[in-house]
């Protein structure tokens, strides 16, 4: 079970599998356990990396960084996993995590996932006031409205139910995490030429896909994907639908003949 030290905090993290490595960033509900349907459809041919973001999971925040701290641990378990340079996959919380250090380092992400989260994002005037109501009107939600999506609630109670218990495993939670988001402008993003694919749920109401939209057109090159009948959780939801639009765009994306787009085809 291994673990790296970030000062006075421990992290857990996972390795499933060998090959391309992609290294999963959960959100706000999640942790690392959370991705139970990446690992046991990729890590047949992909090196899957899952970690519990501090005062997550198994994770510890001794310092109280919270926010603050998710670009620096995502680097450091990229060290600790002996992760030169991944694909990137960040739901929600993570996809600040995911952004933040794809803005500082692209010469470690071959590729960004961002699935359900606009979260670290520097949004157009136009695109925050679209955020501002959206974040009015879902605040007083209960949890499982927030995160998943009505098609899923009603096809899947039971799966409901345990996506709502893998949050009782993490220390902090939406209201209590500490810490501040750094943000970084679409313009900084789109500048680093990694390639972007955003992934958004039809039904998710945290970050809807006209909003989610509106923010990729301000990345040239990017492509979205909107998933039919998926609320806030897309991965969960529908996973063979996330994977599938997933590995699809990385076997377009990556260079011809390499080792991603090779993995990625043989699915």
């Amino acid at each position: 079970m291994p673990f790296l030290q970030r000062g006075g905090s421990r992290l857990h993290y996972e390795v499933h599998g060998d090959g391309p490595p992609l290294v999963f960033a959960h959100g706000v509900g999640g942790n690392h356990a959370s991705w139970f349907y990446q690992i046991a459809a990729l890590a047949d041919r992909f090196r899957v990396v899952v970690f519990d973001a501090r005062g997550f999971g198994r994770s510890t925040d001794a310092e109280g960084l919270g926010r603050e701290g998710f670009v620096d641990d995502l680097e450091a378990v990229f060290d600790a996993a002996d992760v030169g340079q991944a694909v990137l996959v960040g739901q929600s919380m993570g996809g600040g995590a995911c952004l933040g250090l794809t803005c500082r380092a692209p010469h470690r992400v071959r590729a960004l996932v961002l699935a359900d989260t606009l979260i670290g994002v520097r949004l157009p005037d136009e695109i925050a006031g679209l955020m501002a109501e959206v974040d009015r009107r879902t605040l007083d939600l209960p949890q499982a409205e927030r995160v998943l999506g009505p098609s899923f609630r009603r096809r899947e109670p039971g799966l409901s139910q345990l996506y709502l218990e893998l949050a009782s495993f993490n220390s902090v939670n939406l209201r209590t995490l500490p810490g501040r988001q750094a943000l970084y402008g679409l313009d900084q993003l789109a500048a680093t030429k990694v390639p972007v694919l955003f992934i958004v749920g039809e039904e998710d109401v945290l970050y809807p896909p006209h909003a989610v939209r509106a923010a990729q057109a301000h990345v040239p090159g990017s492509r979205v994907v909107e998933l039919p009948g998926v609320g806030h959780s897309a991965y969960f939801e529908q996973p063979e639908m996330f994977n599938r639009a997933m590995l699809d765009w990385l076997a377009e994306c990556v260079p011809a003949g390499g080792p991603m787009k090779a993995a990625a085809a043989a699915s």
